[in-house]
């Protein structure tokens, strides 16, 4: 290797909307650590497997059963990369995807990481029972235009800062149907999002406050690589219950993130999960960096002999 630096590569776990049925098959049948990881979380939830590659597109959208279905894929998808000597020096996850990213990065065990995802995802299923509320992604045009509208709305807010040309908000639905004709006199394209509440709106306090008061039944650590927090977009620090419960509430910052994982050094992204979503925005941000993908067996192959 010379005197040469090596590739600093990030682990970037995938979020809701990104799962499809048959999702972890191939490498549940092809891979040793992802079936072990499979078969830990059907003895703690009988019958996730086969939502996983069988269910339903109308099953796997709710979120009490999308949001542990996308956490053993995406941590399967990177425990397959470590079994092929591929490791992360940082990771992030986007949402649901940083439950992921805190178990590979030992804040807690899988089994536990597994468990913490169930009662995320029936909270905030809860919470979102409670309201009309939506999502929509708004494209090709920058944030602060999203932004300047969304205050003219009482319950509409600007969630998630994903790429220079896409914002997500979410809100009240009927107000969300506002926002969208508000924004017709801006050159954008507006695509609603297959989820079932207001995401990291303040319409998800309920699950936030639950959320924080069961982390505290988990042994909960810090991490052994930094975790970059939706939250912050910086590493997480001592308070992981803390940011965990605020994430929840509060806009995830992905392109921030993105771009200080840039600045720290990572040259090699990996998205790991279902989908591509995230490779996509990452391309976006930045055409220096390298981008991959593992989504199953085949995607695995590929990106392993890319690597190396």
């Amino acid at each position: 290797k010379g005197g040469f630096a090596m590739d600093k590569i990030a682990f970037v776990f995938a979020g809701q909307g990104a799962q499809y049925s048959g999702m972890g098959k191939s490498l549940y049948d092809t891979n040793e650590s992802a079936k072990e990881l499979f078969d830990c979380g059907e003895n703690i939830r009988n019958g996730i497997l086969e939502m996983m590659f069988s269910g339903s597109d109308e099953d796997l959208k709710i979120t009490s059963n999308t949001q542990p279905c996308l956490y053993l894929v995406d941590l399967a998808c990177a425990l397959a990369l470590n079994s092929n000597d591929i490791y992360a020096d940082a990771v992030a996850g986007f949402s649901l995807g940083e439950i992921p990213a805190l178990a590979y990065a030992k804040a807690f065990t899988y089994t536990d990481g597994f468990k913490i995802t169930q009662k995320r995802g029936e909270f905030m299923q809860d919470a979102a029972e409670k309201h009309e509320t939506a999502m929509a992604a708004v494209l090709k045009v920058d944030s602060k235009t999203v932004c300047d509208v969304c205050e003219k709305f009482e319950n509409v807010y600007p969630v998630n800062f994903n790429s220079p040309v896409q914002t997500v908000v979410s809100g009240d639905k009927a107000q969300i149907e506002e926002f969208k004709k508000a924004m017709e006199n801006v050159k954008c394209r507006i695509v609603d999002l297959p989820v079932s509440g207001a995401f990291h709106s303040p319409y998800m306090q309920s699950a936030s406050d639950s959320f924080e008061k069961v982390l505290s039944d988990f042994a909960i650590g810090e991490c052994s690589i930094p975790v970059y927090a939706n939250l912050t977009s910086l590493p997480y620090g001592e308070d992981v219950k803390g940011y965990m419960a605020k994430q929840i509430v509060s806009p995830v910052k992905w392109q921030e993130t993105v771009e200080n994982m840039i600045k720290d050094g990572i040259t090699t992204f990996i998205e790991v999960g279902a989908g591509k979503t995230l490779s996509g925005l990452i391309k976006k941000i930045s055409p220096d960096v390298k981008v991959y993908n593992v989504s199953d067996a085949e995607s695995l192959q590929a990106t392993v002999k890319a690597v190396k």
